[in-house]
C-alpha cells in the first residue's frame, strides 16, 4: 500500500483485503476508498517503522496534518474510520496488544439534515417520463421501484430478474455485509416494472432469472454510474431544480413512510439499517407531522 513510511508486508494486506470482501462484505468502491485512505496514513509517516508499531501520537499526528491543510470533519471523520477498521483487524488477528484509536477520538461532525422532495415533486417526475420506449419505460421502473422501496443504488444496481416477484409484489434485496431482506412493493411500480419487462422482452427476447434487472441501452447490466445519469436526466426533463440521486429518493422514502405514520422500527427495517440511530435523522423533518398530530389529538393542544 506505501512505498515509504510505515511498513505493511503483503500477507497482511492481502488477509486485510479479504478480511473486508468476505467477511465485512464491503463493496469494491469501499474498498478502494479504504485503500486510498489507509495508503495516504502511510505515505505522511516521518518515520519507518512496523505497522504494528504504530502508537496513538503517530495517529494524532496525522489528524493534525489533516486538520492543518483544511480538510473538512466528514473527510477526516471518513479517513480515521479506514483506519481505525484496519486497527481493529490487526487486533482481532492478535498482530497487535493495544488499539492506539482507544486514545484517539473522531471529530464530531454537525449534524446534516437528509435532502428530500415532496409529494408534488416525485409527482412532476413520475409524469416527465415518456415510457412509449424501452428505455422510458426502464426509467419509469427504476424510480417507482427506488421510491417504493428505499433501496441503495448498489442494491438496485445489484439485482437480478429472479429477486423481484411481481405477482407477491416482494423484493428480494442483497444489503451491506451480504445481508438480504425481503421489501414489499406497491402497486405502481409493479405496473412500471411489468411495462418495462413487456418492453424488454420485446427487443431483446426472453430473458433468464440470472440475468440482470435494469439494463442499459446495449442489454448489458446498468451500472451505478449509469443510474446516476438517468436520475439527472429525469429531473431536467422535469424542470425541477431540486437535485435527484439515488440517496435522495430513499430519504424521500423514509421522510414520506414517518410522515404517512411508520414507526421508526418499521422505517429501520426496510431501509436496512443495523443501528436505529442512522434511521432517527428522519425525525428531524418530520416535525411538522409530529406537530399536526399533537395539535388534532390532545384535547388541550388548542382551543
Amino acid at each position: 500500500m506505501a512505498k515509504r513510511g510505515v511498513r505493511m508486508d503483503a500477507v497482511l494486506e492481502r488477509d486485510y483485503m479479504r478480511y473486508l470482501q468476505i467477511e465485512k462484505g464491503a463493496s469494491p468502491s469501499t474498498i478502494s476508498q479504504y485503500q486510498k485512505d489507509i495508503c495516504a496514513f502511510f505515505q505522511n509517516m516521518d518515520h519507518t517503522k512496523p505497522v504494528e508499531d504504530v502508537n496513538h501520537q503517530d495517529i494524532r499526528r496525522y489528524l493534525a496534518l489533516l486538520q492543518k491543510d483544511g480538510y473538512a470533519r466528514r473527510t477526516v471523520a471518513r479517513k480515521l474510520a479506514s483506519l481505525r477498521s484496519l486497527w481493529r483487524f490487526l487486533e482481532r488477528e492478535g498482530r497487535i496488544q493495544l488499539n492506539p484509536f482507544l486514545y484517539v477520538t473522531t471529530p464530531k461532525l454537525d449534524k446534516k439534515l437528509p435532502s428530500f422532495l415532496y409529494e408534488n415533486e416525485m409527482q412532476a417526475i413520475f409524469d416527465a417520463i415518456d415510457t412509449d420506449s424501452l428505455l422510458g419505460a426502464r426509467n419509469l421502473a427504476i424510480i417507482e421501484l427506488l421510491y417504493a422501496s428505499g433501496i441503495r443504488a448498489s442494491e438496485c444496481t445489484g439485482l437480478k430478474l429472479k429477486d423481484i416477484d411481481l405477482d407477491l409484489s416482494t423484493l428480494l434485496v442483497m444489503g451491506k455485509g451480504k445481508k438480504e431482506r425481503f421489501l414489499p412493493v406497491g402497486s405502481f411500480a409493479v405496473e412500471a416494472l411489468s411495462l418495462y419487462l413487456d418492453k424488454r422482452t420485446a427487443k431483446f427476447g426472453p430473458h433468464a432469472q440470472s440475468d440482470p434487472l435494469f439494463i442499459n441501452y446495449r442489454g448489458g447490466a446498468l451500472t451505478d454510474r449509469g443510474l446516476r445519469k438517468i436520475l439527472a436526466k429525469v429531473i431536467e426533463d422535469a424542470s425541477l431544480t431540486s437535485k435527484l440521486t439515488p440517496h435522495v429518493i430513499r430519504h424521500t422514502f423514509a421522510t414520506h413512510m414517518l410522515n404517512e405514520g411508520a414507526d421508526l422500527r418499521t422505517v429501520q427495517e426496510l431501509l436496512g439499517h443495523t443501528d436505529l440511530k442512522a434511521t432517527q435523522i428522519y425525525t428531524h423533518v418530520t416535525r411538522d407531522r409530529l406537530r399536526d398530530v399533537y395539535r388534532h389529538s390532545h384535547p388541550r393542544a388548542k382551543k
